[in-house]
């Protein structure tokens, strides 16, 4: 069995997530990190025994790195996804892709032409309750689905701002949506036919310092004729678990983090009552909150699909182009709100 080499591009906090899951891979090794802070870089190589690069160009040179994944601010994922093309190196991107259509589809097509693989990473697709969700859609179970939305209502303290990136246009490229909803609205994109139609608000409401959105909510319809909605925020205290709702005429799911709150169908199958038992009780916060505060497994089971796909053992769903379709759905979003034809409702006395 081949061990694949990797090095991180990027030492803050989702490097760390990263280091860990491919620690906990069995035909992974970490062998480098590179980070605009070389202390970081440093203090996260040695955690897991390896080398420290202040330049991804010096890694990416290693004779015996393999694949590259990518953990820096998001508009600055396609010069290192790029390089790593031209190295003749495989890369596994952090969501978003990136900021614009143009910069992802320039990163796909230089991996492209390169013949290497880039890969997304939206961890939450491999969390088990999803698939079981995804197989009640694709065998039918929900008859005609009339409605699916997606909420995530959570608090990010002002602190979380004064960085240089976050929730900045340049290199967050987008607030509560490009940023904290994107799971979710990844989630939409996978779980459902592509959205038809959108009309959107956002709004700046409590972090005033940024220049991105902290509160957005969009309405939706979808190519299947089913109505939707998206509601992105940093700004409800205290934060709340993501949800993802999806209803039609013989069944509805109602998804909260990793459970069930409602598995319901009109035709009842041996195994549901199995499924709703064993995903009664979420088991994560799922970063509500706090960032940090998720389960890094999740990572460890994309980066290894990733992994299984190079070695020829399955197909990789988050292509470049599939990784693609939330980004590109939040920019319709941005471009709906920036756009919105307002209908004023006035008071009329009876």
């Amino acid at each position: 069995m081949k061990t694949w080499n990797f090095g991180i591009i990027g030492a803050g906090l989702i490097a760390g997530f990263h280091a860990k899951a491919i620690a906990d891979i069995p035909n992974a090794k970490l062998i480098g990190v590179c980070g605009k802070s070389q202390g970081k870089a440093e203090k996260l190589a040695g955690q897991y025994n390896c080398k420290a690069y202040g330049d991804y160009h010096d890694l990416l040179a290693d004779g015996e790195l393999d694949i590259v994944t990518i953990a820096t601010p998001s508009g600055l994922h396609a010069e290192p996804v790029i390089a790593a093309a031209e190295a003749g190196k495989h890369a596994i991107c952090e969501k978003p892709l990136e900021i614009s259509l143009d910069r992802i589809d320039a990163m796909a097509e230089a991996h492209n032409k390169a013949g290497t693989v880039l890969g997304g990473i939206f961890q939450y697709r491999f969390n088990e309750a999803v698939k079981i969700l995804k197989e009640a859609i694709d065998t039918g179970r929900f008859g005609k689905i009339t409605f699916a939305g997606a909420y995530v209502p959570w608090w990010r303290a002002p602190e979380y701002y004064k960085d240089s990136w976050h929730g900045t246009l340049k290199l967050d490229g987008g607030g509560a949506l490009m940023n904290q909803s994107i799971h979710a609205i990844d989630l939409l994109c996978y779980l459902m036919p592509p959205v038809e139609n959108v009309a959107a608000f956002t709004d700046n409401i409590c972090h005033t310092q940024i220049e991105t959105e902290d509160t957005a909510v969009a309405i939706l319809r979808f190519q299947n004729n089913a109505l939707g909605s998206i509601y992105g925020t940093t700004a409800s205290w205290p934060g709340q678990l993501k949800r993802i709702e999806i209803t039609g005429t013989k069944g509805t799911v109602v998804y909260l983090e990793d459970s069930f709150v409602v598995w319901q169908f009109d035709q009842e199958q041996p195994g549901d009552a199995q499924i709703r038992e064993r995903f009664s009780k979420a088991q994560s916060k799922g970063g509500s909150a706090d960032p940090s505060d998720i389960p890094y497994t999740n990572h460890k089971l994309n980066i290894q699909a990733f992994i299984d796909a190079l070695d020829g053992k399955q197909t990789f769903e988050l292509t470049a182009t599939e990784a693609r379709k939330s980004v590109e759905l939040i920019l319709a979003i941005y471009q709906s709100a920036k756009a919105q034809k307002l209908i004023q409702i006035s008071t009329v006395p009876l």
